[in-house]
């Protein structure tokens, strides 16, 4: 479903990216793991054309977008969600104008037909009863999850998670970890970005770890657990960045 192929990217001076390639299999979870300005993000961003390898092939169900332009890339952000950090939620709108703008944006549902999906959403996770709210007036977990939930409204194939549990309490961190297992048993692919190592052993099928611009291991989760000397277990334990 996804191809990293030989992807290069630098700011400036700065070499982010030497050559990383890697996959994820449809139905698949993958970890992005690494640390502090490893360029985790970079690659989430880059999945989405917000960003563009200095050379290389991103493939998305077959489709180089490494070279799209801004207007060939509609089809491809409506097929790839993007979860951002924050939530990224609009702080002057309610939850439910949040979760009805990709929708007013790119289909053709009445306000009845809307609402019903929204409110259907917002129960899935666990929102009941908030659509009239802002951000403001949400905890941090009910950001995050209005912020998938939102992502989620035009059926993506694809969904990128850029650190979902961080700052979480380990209530909200659950839930999360439920959302994204209960979206990988409906076949969801999805890359998670994190250095939340629960999490990632909790819902990952496969693990990649960024190291000086490169991918130095990828594995699955039961190598990487089992393996008490390799380089993923000394970064775990703080004895590698």
């Amino acid at each position: 479903m996804i191809e990293v192929k030989n992807f290069r990217k630098s700011f400036g001076k700065k070499l982010i990216h030497a050559d990383v390639s890697f996959n994820v299999k449809k139905g698949e979870c993958m970890g992005l793991i690494g640390g502090s300005g490893a360029g985790k993000s970079v690659i989430l961003r880059s999945l989405i054309g917000l960003e563009k390898p200095d050379s290389g092939e991103i493939l998305i169900d077959g489709e180089n977008i490494a070279k799209l332009r801004e207007n060939q890339l509609v089809s491809i952000r409506k097929k790839v969600a993007y979860v951002f950090q924050g939530g990224a939620l609009f702080d002057s709108m309610t939850v439910f104008e949040n979760l009805a703008y990709p929708l007013k944006e790119h289909t053709q549902l009445n306000e009845s037909e809307m609402r019903s999906m929204i409110i259907t959403q917002l129960g899935e996770f666990g929102l009941a009863n908030s659509e009239h709210l802002f951000p403001g007036n949400l905890s941090g977990g009910m950001q995050k999850r209005v912020g998938l939930a939102r992502a989620l409204m035009m059926h993506p194939q694809v969904v990128l998670y850029d650190e979902p549990t961080a700052g979480l309490d380990p209530y909200n961190t659950k839930k999360i970890q439920e959302h994204i297992l209960k979206l990988k048993a409906q076949g969801m692919t999805s890359i998670l970005v994190t250095h939340d190592m629960p999490t990632a052993f909790a819902v990952c099928d496969r693990m990649c770890f960024l190291l000086h611009g490169k991918i130095e291991f990828q594995g699955k989760v039961e190598e990487i657990q089992e393996d008490k000397t390799g380089i993923v277990h000394k970064f775990i334990n703080g004895e590698e960045h």
